[in-house]
């Protein structure tokens, strides 16, 4: 394990990612515990559009650095040093004794009303506070809000907050977690601060109902979260919560960013409103308490040495396939390509799913995208081959460029391409994946053509594709 990081002394292990180590460190300045996040060598290159992987970790820095609330995860410091494992740009923060929502959510841990008003007027406070800095930060969800022994909300991980001065992301591109991501981050239109009211609305939702207000497959989730309202916890069969909040989450939840609240603050007037009383300070110590505790984390070892049956992939995949993803996967997240192969393939039972879940630990959007495209046009293994598994497949990364699609031979490339540009008048970046089950379905022009009509929901946008499908070379 790496011994020190710029003035920090390394004392322990917090956690792995995508991106490199959450470190446990301790500051001998001033005497005092912090944790030290750390992004990999691998990824200190620049991206397709000339934005460094470092100048985005110093995005987060910059972001929370210019804040200072108590409700917000507090950042000391930035720094760049050499460790015989390569350079590391590392990030010294708050250590904050506690745990994500997302951990007391997967435990099925529920929050009363009392406690679900606490967190989100806490969450809503801190909130305000950054919108007022200029700062958005645009990936609310539970895996980023933190609760405290004392029940205290911490909001974390700006990485990809916007801030005024800083401009790293284009319009056009598609940036966020999906099932906290507005109508407007989908679309790929202009943004600002209301992305946040929303997420927040996703995540009274799921505090209140057990489930997001949208779910289902990548492109029924987008088609939703544009186009449909959402079924609100009253009218959720079996549900028996208070129902007071419909309306304030309909505001929240509204496609139109005019249409929700103006700001954080007027979010959390009105829950406090329909709550009716004062919201505690912290959430409650039953709820803080009722999370099973997490047993200490383990120092990572050198990839390919983990053992045990919590890291081995199932005998479905055979050591040639995984071996040919985690190479691939090495090119944009370093050595951690190993562990994380080895954790997702448990879950994963076909090679599409796997990359799929795989990119999602791929931070930078084009890198994302990059990836997809490697694993789709990569030659397949002999087991793939003599299984008859190189069936087309197309691939979306998030950063809403057209998908990399390889067609089968009855399609034309070009026919493929020519039809996902016209379909995404009618869908926008929700074309793209449309077009990849279109293609992996369809036998033929007649049937890919088909499939995207069936798609669009108006009969004048249906009809006007169909002229322009038929025109097609």
């Amino acid at each position: 394990m790496i011994e020190r990081l710029g003035k920090y002394r390394v004392t322990g292990v917090l956690g792995e990612g995508a991106m490199g180590i959450v470190y446990q460190g301790f500051d001998p300045g001033i005497q005092r515990v912090v944790a030290i996040k750390t992004m990999r060598s691998q990824l200190l290159g620049t991206d397709q559009v000339g934005v460094s992987a470092t100048q985005r970790f110093r995005n987060e820095a910059q972001a929370a650095g210019r804040l200072s609330h108590p409700g917000i995860v507090a950042v000391y410091d930035f720094g760049e040093d050499s460790t015989e494992q390569g350079g590391l740009a590392y990030i010294a923060m708050e250590f904050v004794q506690g745990q994500t929502l997302e951990r007391y959510l997967a435990n099925q841990v529920r929050f009363s009303e009392s406690d679900i008003v606490s967190v989100m007027a806490q969450l809503l406070e801190a909130l305000d506070h950054a919108h007022g800095k200029g700062v958005w930060h645009r990936d609310i969800k539970p895996a980023n809000v933190l609760l405290t022994r004392d029940g205290r909300v911490k909001l974390a991980d700006f990485g990809i907050a916007r801030v005024d001065s800083v401009a790293m992301t284009q319009l056009g591109g598609m940036i966020g977690t999906p099932s906290y991501m507005a109508p407007e981050q989908f679309l790929g239109t202009a943004i600002d601060h209301r992305v946040d009211i929303y997420a927040c609305g996703v995540l009274l939702y799921l505090l209140l109902t057990g489930q997001p207000p949208f779910k289902g497959s990548a492109e029924s989730l987008m088609y939703r979260v544009v186009h449909e309202p959402p079924v609100l916890p009253s009218a959720l069969p079996g549900y028996a919560g208070p129902q007071q909040y419909d309306a304030w989450l309909a505001r929240a939840l509204a496609k139109e960013p005019a249409d929700r609240f103006a700001s954080a603050m007027d979010f959390r007037r009105a829950l406090l409103a329909s709550l009716g009383e004062a919201p505690a300070d912290a959430v409650s110590d039953a709820t803080v308490i009722a999370l099973p505790v997490k047993p200490e984390p383990r120092p990572p070892s050198a990839p390919g040495t983990r053992s045990g049956s919590a890291w081995a992939a199932p005998t479905s995949w055979t050591s040639e396939q995984l071996s040919r993803v985690e190479s691939t996967l090495a090119r944009h997240v370093g050595p951690l390509a190993a562990v994380l192969v080895k954790r997702t393939a448990r879950d994963c039972n076909d090679l599409p799913s796997l990359c799929a879940r795989l990119a999602e630990h791929v931070s930078e959007p084009r890198a994302r995208a990059a990836f997809l495209a490697e694993m789709a046009h990569a030659r397949p293994t002999a087991t793939e081959a003599n299984a008859g598994t190189t069936a087309a497949r197309a691939h979306q990364g998030t950063g809403g460029d057209l998908a990399v699609v390889e067609a089968p031979a009855v399609l034309a490339e070009h026919t493929v391409a020519a039809a996902q540009k016209l379909l995404m008048k009618s869908l926008g970046p929700i074309a793209s994946v449309v077009v990849r089950r279109a293609v992996a379905r369809s036998s033929g022009r007649a049937g890919f053509f088909k499939a995207l009509l069936e798609a669009v929901p108006a009969a004048a946008d249906r009809e006007r594709l169909r002229l322009e499908l038929e025109r097609l070379p």
